[in-house]
């Protein structure tokens, strides 16, 4: 499925990201000290509990998450369909819920001057934001999650 700008060299670093970026990512996604996130959500369709590697920015009442491949990602769509997820982050574990597209204009608010430059830099003009739904950090995760990589 085209992203929505329909590049074909965007098309094909998604697709290069999703089969063998992504995979590597997720064995250090969520970890302290690396800037990748993990979200944890669960299949709209199958049920499967899956992870996908993201970047995710802490902000005074929640998580930003920017969509560099648009708003159509399976995991998004997972996780308004459950209107909640998990992000590990920086060794921490957060629940959070409803999830919002917003722009870039408010994300550009809430982010750090630094951070916002560099994804517009990147072209990304779309991103989500979740509430925390409690502060206190979270248990493991089970083992039988299905890794994403991104779909």
């Amino acid at each position: 499925m085209p992203n929505k700008t329909g590049h074909a060299v965007t098309d094909a670093v998604r697709q290069f990201n999703k089969h063998f970026l992504n995979p590597a990512m997720l064995r250090l996604a969520g970890r302290k000290h690396w800037y990748a996130a993990a979200i944890h959500h669960t299949g709209r369709t199958s049920g499967r509990k899956r992870v996908t590697p993201v970047v995710a920015e802490r902000v005074t009442d929640g998580f930003i998450v920017p969509l560099p491949y648009g708003t159509e990602v399976d995991w998004l769509r997972n996780v308004i369909a459950e209107n909640h997820a998990t992000i590990d982050v920086g060794g921490s574990s957060f629940h959070v819920a409803n999830p919002r597209i917003i722009s870039t204009e408010a994300a550009a608010q809430q982010l750090s001057s630094r951070r916002s430059r560099a994804f517009t830099r990147f072209g990304i003009t779309d991103y989500v934001k979740f509430d925390v739904q409690t502060d206190a950090e979270t248990g493991t995760h089970s083992d039988d999650v299905e890794e994403d990589h991104g779909r």
